[in-house]
This record gives C-alpha cells, sequence and structure tokens, in this order.
C-alpha cells in the first residue's frame, strides 16, 4: 500500500508540474510519469531494477525526439524529484539510464540546467 501511495504521489506531483508546460512540447509530465513508474521502487528503495522500468526508461528516450521534448522531460523529472525530496535516491536516479543501457547526453540530476539541453 504505501508504493502505491508513493506512485500517486508522483502521478499528481507531475500532473502539477505539466499543466503550465504542456503547450512547449509534444511530450507531457504525464507521459514522463507513465514512462518511469515502474522504476519508483528501485529509485526508493534499491536493489533489483525491473525490467518494466528499463523499458519505461527506453520508451521515454524515444519520445524525446526534440529539444524542446528533452528539456520537458527534465523538467518534469526534476519537478518530481524535489516533490519526492529525500525519499528518492539522487545517485540511484542518474545511473538509471546507464543501468538500463540507454544513452543520454545529460546528467539525471537536480543541478542539470535543463535549459541547456539540446
Amino acid at each position: 500500500m504505501e508504493g502505491l501511495s508513493k506512485l500517486s504521489t508522483f502521478v499528481i506531483v507531475c500532473m502539477l508540474v505539466a499543466a503550465p508546460m504542456t503547450s512547449e512540447a509534444a511530450i507531457s509530465c504525464g507521459a514522463v510519469t507513465s514512462s518511469l513508474s515502474q522504476c519508483i521502487g528501485y529509485l526508493f528503495r534499491g536493489g533489483f531494477i525491473p525490467r518494466a522500468c528499463c523499458l519505461g526508461v527506453r520508451r521515454l528516450n524515444g519520445m524525446a525526439r526534440t529539444t524542446r521534448d528533452r528539456q520537458q522531460a527534465c523538467r518534469c523529472i526534476q519537478g518530481t524529484a524535489r516533490a519526492l525530496g529525500s525519499r528518492l535516491n539522487p545517485g540511484r536516479a542518474a545511473r538509471l539510464p546507464g543501468a538500463c543501457r540507454v544513452r543520454i547526453a545529460y546528467p539525471i540530476s537536480a543541478r542539470t540546467n535543463c535549459n541547456r539541453i539540446r
């Protein structure tokens, strides 16, 4: 039940962050949330990365085709990470693309300047 509560929080935060930004990019925070929802357990507790999580990471990477899409995905991820606070392990988040064998051109970090992503 606790995992469901955390996932619900994650989804709600992404929707709130997405509302003012959806007209700027084709990708929405809802799509980001949907793609990464299976990663929550790993990002909070560590351990095994579910196959569905890596499929979601790959799906998100494939959806983020334009600069605006990549910047939007970055903002959605950062907004959610800030909302989740200390429950989210930043090291695991940063390692997730590599662990899923997905190459992205910027680090997953709260310090990443999303406006500089191309």
